[in-house]
């Protein structure tokens, strides 16, 4: 798979990084110079080049590249006229970074495949970690999340089975987690300890009423 990633700020560094590191074929664009300069030597490649530019994309080859990461921030222009540039140079898959709702259907309408909004997303992860005693948690479009947290006291020392967190919660217990243990799928058989984490799935209102069980 090769990847172009666009943007050299937080974000995009971040990605483009985790994508060496996974062993991808990785791009890197912005349009300046010293940022460009500061990743030659840790990202495979990186240039300089104007990502509005829809001429500037198709001499990088963008076509050829299976995926196309924008993660241009506070330059909202900047990041519709890349999304659409690429979309024209026919990019079959696109993922784009936004920082408001209205920045994101925007984007969605001039060619991105996907829009992510970190930080929105990141503060809504935390706050769900401060307040609902969760170590882990994602949430999908679907009002559907999974979270990791701690047994609640109802689950000690029983199976599954025997608490039976589907039929009084709601919530279908994925796995098990005991310290210096492996992680363990859970079935109705597996027994809960005091102090085991579990991996709980099901509607985000009963996810998260179970994980404040104490």
């Amino acid at each position: 798979m090769s990847i172009i990633v666009i943007g050299l700020g937080r974000f995009g560094t971040a990605v483009a990084t985790s994508l060496v590191r996974l062993g991808r074929e990785v791009l890197a664009v912005d349009e300046r110079d010293d940022l460009v300069q500061r990743w030659s030597d840790e990202l495979t490649h990186v240039v300089q080049a104007d990502s509005t530019d829809e001429q500037a994309l198709r001499q990088l080859g963008v076509s050829e590249f299976d995926r196309a990461v924008v993660a241009i921030g506070t330059d909202i222009e900047a990041s519709v006229l890349t999304v659409l540039a690429l979309a024209e140079a026919g990019v079959p898959d696109i993922w784009a970074k936004a920082i408001t709702r209205k920045h994101g259907k925007i984007l969605q309408r001039v060619g991105a495949h996907h829009v992510v909004y970190p930080e929105f997303s990141m503060g809504e992860r935390v706050a769900h970690m401060l307040t609902g005693g969760m170590m882990d948690y994602i949430e999908f479009d679907d009002d559907f999340s999974i979270a990791r947290a701690p047994a609640p006291p109802e689950t000690w020392d029983k199976t599954l089975a025997e608490s039976s967190p589907r039929t009084r919660h709601g919530v279908t217990i994925v796995g098990v987690k005991r310290l210096g243990e492996d992680f363990t799928y859970a079935r109705p058989e597996t027994r809960v300890a005091r102090h085991d984490q579990l991996i709980v799935s099901g509607p985000t209102a009963k996810v998260e009423k179970f994980c404040t069980l104490r």
